[in-house]
């Protein structure tokens, strides 16, 4: 970990202004959207299954619903010589685009989306062709009702993205004396912990950042308590960093997470929390000090912003020919939210 003597890192939780950015607006769910216009592809997908065969079909996928169908069948049901797997793949597909579509109009009326040029859509998806083909067939359904707005793909593995983008919550001078950065993407049924190679002599913006080691905890499979949950959390990151300091990589000294709810400068946590493992909603409740002292070696600080942020954070490299954007997580832990680029300063 990093030298305990270095200074702090003195900047603001959840932080309205980061670098080259403004952020506008995030959260979990919009109040004004339909029920279930948030599912994923697979639920969605299990939905169509569950219906053929009530109407008297075969299901082509097999007889357990709703397990998740192999990525590798859907490909073939998308490029294969089954009509009723491709009925209920391309079924599937429109109904995500129009439920995106309902999510998207859900955003553009509210007034801190105002002006929106794009929107970047990750999640819910574990097929890159069927992302691409909602997507696109929700970009039609768009330009048909004259939104004005341009949908666009996450780039990076969703399991990857909350990490990258939160190695920008750092401050660039911490990341250009480091070789490396430790973040965590918190969700309601798993926490992912990585080491983010910034890579700032490739691309200064962070463009060429990659994720170096990853970990992952499913910890609905354990239904652990509040305690229980930060003490797997610091394991993961305890973890990483002893095999950062095997390889002989400096990190930065800060910890970057992400977390489903919005933060408050001092570090409380607001609408969200209560869906992490043993309820983090207690208005007394900081979890940037309680990991702190659960490191060892006197660990570094921690920044937090809501997940959604780091995840469009991801991408912010990729959208600086447009002023207004914003990014829809959809899936297990959906969220959103609303940037400004600014001029990029150090």
């Amino acid at each position: 970990m990093h030298d305990p003597s270095s200074p702090t890192l003195a900047v603001t939780q959840g932080a309205t202004l980061l670098r080259g950015l403004r952020v506008e607006a995030c959260g979990n769910q919009l109040p004004s959207l339909p029920v279930g216009a948030d599912r994923d592809f697979d639920t969605i997908l299990a939905a169509w299954r569950l219906r053929h065969r009530r109407g008297g079909g075969r299901d082509p996928f097999g007889d357990i619903v709703p397990e998740a169908v192999e990525a590798e069948a859907l490909d073939q049901a998308l490029t294969g010589t089954l009509p009723a797997a491709a009925g209920l793949v391309q079924g599937a597909i429109e109904d995500v685009a129009h439920n995106l579509v309902k999510i998207i109009r859900a955003c553009l009326v509210r007034p801190e989306w105002q002006g929106t040029q794009r929107l970047v859509v990750g999640g819910g998806f574990r097929v890159a062709r069927i992302a691409e083909l909602a997507l696109a067939r929700a970009g039609v359904l768009l330009r048909a009702e004259a939104l004005g707005s341009a949908v666009a793909a996450i780039r990076h593995d969703p399991a990857e993205t909350g990490l990258l983008g939160a190695a920008r919550l750092l401050p660039m001078r911490l990341l250009e004396g480091s070789d490396a950065v430790l973040t965590a993407d918190l969700g309601r049924r798993s926490f992912r912990a990585g080491i983010v190679l910034p890579r700032l002599g490739v691309a200064p913006d962070l463009a060429a950042a990659t994720v170096w080691r990853m970990r992952r905890w499913v910890h609905a499979a354990e239904a652990p308590d509040l305690n229980g949950a930060l003490r797997g959390l610091a394991r993961l990151l305890s973890d990483l960093a002893f095999m950062a300091e095997a390889a002989g990589l400096t990190l930065a000294p800060g910890i970057a997470i992400g977390l489903p709810a919005p933060v408050a400068p001092d570090g409380s946590l607001g609408e969200g929390a209560e869906t992490l493992p043993g309820d983090w909603s207690d208005p007394s409740f900081r979890i940037g000090p309680t990991i702190e002292a659960l490191l060892p070696k006197g660990a570094a600080d921690v920044v937090l912003h809501h997940a959604a942020v780091t995840y469009g954070l991801s991408e912010a490299p990729f959208h600086r020919d447009i002023a207004r954007w914003g990014v829809l997580r959809i899936g297990t832990d959906p969220g959103h939210a609303r940037f400004t680029n600014l001029p990029l300063r150090r």
